[in-house]
């Protein structure tokens, strides 16, 4: 899979992607993801890319241009133009299943905004898809292209070292997941369950979606509907 970031501030790319997981699906060859500075596709000699808003208003806007030739030039770059997503609030907001439908892409293309937000022109003109990682509003898109790109990779074949892994996570199958221990046995008289260590298979896939719906029920009931 190949993932492309556009964004204003590549430097903050540099330690997430280049760490655990996401380092190792790199080298391995499992993922390739590329960061293009829409900065470098400014007409203007001062490299300008936002300006005041038509009609008033505080902050500053992100102009339509910079965006449009950056994202141009990004598809270009291979054959196969890919999956285009506008990170912005007033997308649909992210979540386990749109991280696995994504997953399957062959490339994906994320433009990270910042300022007041885009000039609408980008929203409407660009044809992308707009994804919200909460219901807040942080500085840029920045953070949310590195929160869809480690959901996306880590569901990449091969990426995790146990394959079940992924499947076992909260959200995977609309819960959240159930408790996890290990050694020791009893830490400062907190006990595993007898059940864990019980070896049979059958109750303890019993008591674990048990725990599942016990624990979704009591932490995010609005999962169950």
């Amino acid at each position: 899979m190949r993932i492309d970031i556009l964004t204003l501030f590549p430097e903050m790319f540099e330690s997430p992607l280049n760490s655990s997981i996401i380092k190792r699906a790199k080298d391995k060859g499992l993922v390739e993801i590329v960061i293009t500075n829409i900065r470098d596709f400014a007409e203007n000699s001062y490299k300008k890319v936002d300006d005041k808003p038509y009609g008033g208003g505080a902050g500053m806007v992100m102009m339509a241009q910079p965006v449009f030739d950056c994202l141009e030039y990004v598809e270009n770059l291979t054959k196969e133009k890919g999956r285009a997503v506008l990170l912005t609030p007033q997308g649909e907001k992210f979540g386990q299943r749109k991280a696995a439908e994504i997953s399957k892409e062959k490339r994906l293309v994320l433009i990270a905004g910042r300022y007041e937000g885009f000039d609408e022109r980008i929203r409407t003109g660009l044809g992308a898809e707009q994804i919200s990682i909460g219901d807040y509003v942080l500085s840029g898109g920045e953070l949310a292209a590195m929160v869809i790109v480690d959901a996306v990779v880590r569901l990449q074949p091969g990426v995790l070292g146990d394959e079940d892994s992924a499947k076992d996570d909260s959200f995977s199958d609309g819960l959240l997941e159930y408790p996890q221990y290990t050694r020791p046995e009893s830490f400062r008289n907190m006990n595993v369950p007898d059940v864990l260590l019980s070896g049979n298979h059958g109750e303890i896939a019993k008591w674990r979606q048990e725990k599942s719906l016990e624990r979704t029920k009591k932490n995010r009931p609005d999962l169950l509907d």
